[in-house]
């Protein structure tokens, strides 16, 4: 534990990703295959299942220590982090043995967590005994599942390749699928290739588009369009689908498998000839209708882990195919697009019955009909379109000037700021998280959307020091304030909601602007709103 706190200040106190790499590079080539293996676990994002909650942490602390409830209330509401105002505050009395983080994750805080009341208030102290803070904090984020660290995938393969001599891509497709943490998976993982075993489920990593703007000059418009391959992008999940070895693999691009939701879709891949693996996208859509539902009918899809008969015949499936990454067993993601495409077309027969539909090309003669093509998206239930170079191989993650994706315009409202509360991590002393409301038609502000992002750092300090003079009331660590701020809100889409006070769940909501030349009764309706959603 006391080197992988060590490891997660370091990255806390770096800005440059090289330092980050550096770092984390000295900890897998110092620690044992069971502690690199727990260390990849978390950074990868794995490491998310809370074990005890931030309240129950702050009773402890205070059932267990002098300090007064209203002190640590004050402190938490100031810092905003339940394992960091734990760690600030705590005093360490004796002393505890020393555990690798493997035995830290596997025995300590798990069997701490399985108690109940002053056993598992004894526990957890004797655990933060003869922590010091650095180690107190990264323990109390573990236990609380909210341990996050400034480390992407790519930085952790990064220190892979470097530390082993590996292809950073075959790095990348060892660990799709999910990694355990285990001694043997990680030894597995950084063997030599020759000794890389073949796992029929393994899907590739996915090659994702970069965002379009027309005046980037990177984007070559007077390349001509015919060496594109123009289609929709529709809006629902992207997934890969795998038949290898008689067996139908379904993959989330959140590397989830998830067959049981849709059993429908593996049934039709069942029918493909084996070795072959498809990029693509999920969506509701009945062979009959011409276009997809809604993303929100797909999240009921999505909730189910087994949907009865009646669900699949109400909501049934459809594999929207973009691309071909394997054929008949090797991999072809080195093939141009346009050989891939060919091979596909001449894959994917799609009949009236079948929930397999190849992504249509659409054509485009000159770069003056991008614009209208992009706005038309909206009429056929697409977020806007895609363009792909036909001579660009399939890459791993985001490589700029291959793909791109040209999304329609967002949907805009003008809405009221009406709570804030403070952010974490680097941002755990500033007011960064804000909710928003729009006008009822008894002329009351109703709670409409959260939004984290959309101000520079200017404008999130100044409206940090206007929350804190203009504060009417508190909860806890939210503050309630005066409804005076407008900001423009844009968001992808809307849809009915039962579980919101507004009645409207609000897709993908980030700021747009402030709004200093409004006042607050100039801001929009839910009228509005619900009309936009019509």
């Amino acid at each position: 534990m006391h080197r992988f706190a060590a490891l997660y200040n370091a990255f806390d106190t770096s800005s440059g990703n090289n330092a980050k790499v550096a770092a984390l590079l000295k900890y897998l080539s110092e620690s044992k295959p069971e502690d690199a293996a727990w260390a990849l676990h978390v950074l990868l994002g794995k490491q998310g299942k809370r074990l005890i909650t931030g309240r129950r942490l702050l009773q402890i602390c205070v059932d267990q220590s002098q300090l007064p409830e209203w002190l640590l209330n004050d402190c938490y509401a100031q810092v905003g982090d339940s394992a960091e105002t734990i760690s600030l505050l705590w005093q360490q009395a004796g002393t505890c043995t020393r555990q690798p983080l493997h035995y830290w994750l596997e025995q300590l805080l798990p069997n701490a967590a399985k108690l109940k009341d002053q056993e598992q208030a004894a526990a957890v102290r004797q655990l933060w005994n003869g922590l010091n803070q650095a180690e107190l904090l990264v323990a109390n984020k573990l236990l609380t599942g909210a341990l996050r660290v400034g480390v992407g995938p790519g930085l952790v393969v990064r220190a892979l390749a470097q530390l082993t001599g590996l292809d950073e891509a075959l790095l990348q497709h060892r660990l799709m699928g999910g990694f355990k943490a285990t001694a043997a998976n990680y030894i597995a993982l950084v063997a030599p290739a020759t000794t890389a075993e073949s796992v029929p489920s393994r899907p590739y990593p996915f090659f994702l588009a970069s965002p379009l703007e027309i005046k980037d000059p990177e984007i070559p418009l007077t390349n001509p369009p015919n060496n594109w391959l123009i289609e929709w992008k529709f809006d629902g999940i992207r997934a890969q689908l795998i038949h290898r070895a008689n067996q139908v693999f379904l993959w989330s691009r959140g590397e989830e498998l998830i067959n049981n939701s849709f059993p429908d879709l593996v049934a039709a891949a069942a029918n493909l000839a084996d070795g072959i693996v498809l990029d693509g996208e999920i969506l509701i859509w009945p062979p009959e209708a011409e276009l997809p539902a809604p993303f929100a009918l797909l999240q009921k899809r999505l909730g189910r882990k087994e949907p009865n008969r009646k669900l699949l015949a109400e909501l049934p499936a459809s594999y929207v195919v973009y691309d071909l990454l394997e054929l008949n067993g090797h991999d072809i993601r080195s093939q141009p697009l346009s050989q891939r495409r060919n091979a596909l077309e001449a894959l994917i027969k799609p009949t009236a019955t079948s929930c397999l539909r190849l992504s249509p090309r659409l054509p485009l003669d000159g770069w003056e009909q991008l614009e209208p093509l992009r706005q038309k998206a909206e009429t056929v239930a697409a977020e806007g379109v895609m363009l792909k170079n036909l001579e660009s191989p399939y890459l791993t993650g985001r490589k700029r000037g291959y793909w791109w994706k040209h999304k329609r315009d967002p949907y805009n409202l003008d809405a009221v700021l009406i709570y804030a509360q403070a952010g974490s991590g680097r941002r755990a002393n500033l007011f960064t998280d804000y909710t928003f409301g729009l006008w009822d038609p008894e002329g009351k502000l109703v709670s409409f959307a959260k939004a984290y992002s959309g101000l520079d750092d200017a404008e999130i300090i100044s409206l940090d020091r206007w929350i804190r003079s203009h504060t009417t009331e508190r909860f806890g660590p939210v503050r309630v304030v005066e409804p005076l701020q407008v900001f423009e809100l844009a968001f992808e889409g809307l849809q009915r909601s039962t579980r919101h006070k507004s009645g409207i769940a609000v897709r993908f909501p980030r700021i747009n602007r402030w709004r200093k030349d409004k006042i607050a009764s100039e801001a929009d309706s839910l009228t509005t709103a619900l009309a936009l959603l019509a």
